[in-house]
């Protein structure tokens, strides 16, 4: 059997999944516009390579941390469906089902907070996913933190490590699918790396070591609708 392994953010949808979140809660009246302005300079760090995981979360969380997990849920399920499903890849999707078609076990590992992801895994039906494990208070809220090793960079290969020596899986191969230089760590273990419209140092660097670059955009194609 064959791991096909998805990042989430713009490679299996046109964006930042968690930078669209904090969009939305402030177009909700959930945040002020200044989460904006902070989200935009850690994503400046992300892109640099230089950011704090931590940070951000904290960041992130914030506005969200006074719902119990039944009013976030309601947020998330109402955040995917409107903010995130219409900005899917077709290419993805069909990818994706040429995948399960071929028998291959799916999952996506992304740096982006359980909550998002999990949502969207569903979403997408994709069986596993693995992402920013979140912290929560005994009654379910976030707390702003973070469990265990971050699904970010060098983590996501622990996170993929920890994760298959859990499942009874005989994996022949293993592919990745990544616009990020972020990932480079996880690029670098799989069997076949995918670079999905990367930027000017990611192509080059995929060019250099022959490494298939696929480019996606999205189109006018039938909306994806939202599964249980």
């Amino acid at each position: 059997m064959k791991l096909a392994i998805f990042d989430l953010d713009e490679t299996l949808v046109d964006g930042d999944t968690a930078s669209l979140f904090c969009a939305y809660l402030v177009e909700q009246g959930v945040a002020g516009p200044e989460l904006l302005v902070q989200e935009a300079e850690l994503m400046q760090a992300y892109a640099r390579g230089t950011l704090d995981m931590a940070t951000y979360i904290h960041v992130m969380t914030a506005p969200v941390r006074h719902l119990s997990a039944e009013s976030l849920q309601q947020q998330v399920d109402d955040f995917v469906c409107n903010r995130v499903l219409p900005r899917h890849f077709p290419q993805a999707r069909e990818r994706l089902d040429a995948h399960r078609r071929a028998g291959d076990c799916c999952i996506i590992i992304s740096a982006t907070a359980d909550f998002i992801v999990h949502r969207v895994a569903a979403a997408l039906d994709v069986p596993h996913a693995l992402a920013i494990d979140l912290s929560r208070t005994p009654d379910g809220r976030l707390d702003g933190g973070i469990l265990g090793t971050p699904s970010f960079r060098e983590g996501k290969v622990q996170r993929l490590k920890d994760w298959l020596q859990g499942q009874s899986l005989t994996i022949s191969e293993t592919l990745f699918y990544s616009d990020s230089r972020n990932d480079l760590p996880l690029l670098e273990h799989c069997d076949k790396p995918h670079v999905v419209n990367p930027d000017p140092e990611l192509s080059r660097l995929a060019r250099t070591r022959g490494w298939l670059v696929l480019h996606w955009m999205r189109g006018p194609h039938t909306p994806l609708q939202m599964t249980p």
